[in-house]
């Protein structure tokens, strides 16, 4: 059995996914309509304390706004992992099924699941964070117009080590 997974954050980058999902496979670059990026952590976080030093992705409903990412279709075995690195049991994502995006070159309906911050509070992404997804938006061809608009995500500045980028980019394939 698999599923259908959007990713519009650090799961961008094929290497990324992989570290902990190595069954994803590329399906398509999609949109999903009505919806915007953000970018936050839990209220009683420290921003400095969390895994990527800044905001992590969510999507915010937002009519008339889109969310550009990429489908993945995954074993059945890897929706554990998923779930585990989107923080499901701990409370900070929530999963949400039979969300609808649609396929850039088919413009075919593909039904996902893709998770959504619980309780957020917006910040800043780190430029760490950011470079992975706008490594991710490169690899899989998103539309330059939505790159441009990644480009033009400020920042919070923090620039001190990052664990989770250094193995990402141990595995990256220049």
């Amino acid at each position: 059995m698999s599923f259908l997974y959007f990713a519009y954050g650090s799961n961008l980058l094929r290497e990324r996914i992989h570290i902990s999902n190595p069954s994803a496979v590329f399906v398509a670059a999609a949109k999903l309509n009505n919806y915007r990026l953000g970018f936050c952590i839990k209220p009683e976080w420290k921003e400095n304390l969390t895994r990527w030093r800044g905001g992590a992705g969510t999507i915010v409903k937002s009519e008339g706004d889109s969310v550009w990412g990429v489908v993945w279709k995954l074993d059945s075995t890897d929706l554990e992992s998923l779930d585990k690195q989107e923080g499901v049991h701990e409370g900070v994502y929530r999963r949400l099924e039979h969300l609808q995006v649609t396929a850039a070159t088919s413009q075919s309906i593909l039904e996902c699941i893709s998770y959504q911050f619980k309780d957020p509070f917006f910040v800043k992404p780190s430029p760490y964070y950011l470079k992975v997804i706008k490594m991710g938006a490169l690899q899989n061809n998103l539309p330059e117009e939505y790159r441009r608009y990644l480009d033009s995500i400020e920042d919070n500045g923090y620039s001190g080590p990052l664990p989770v980028f250094d193995e990402i980019m141990r595995n990256v394939k220049l």
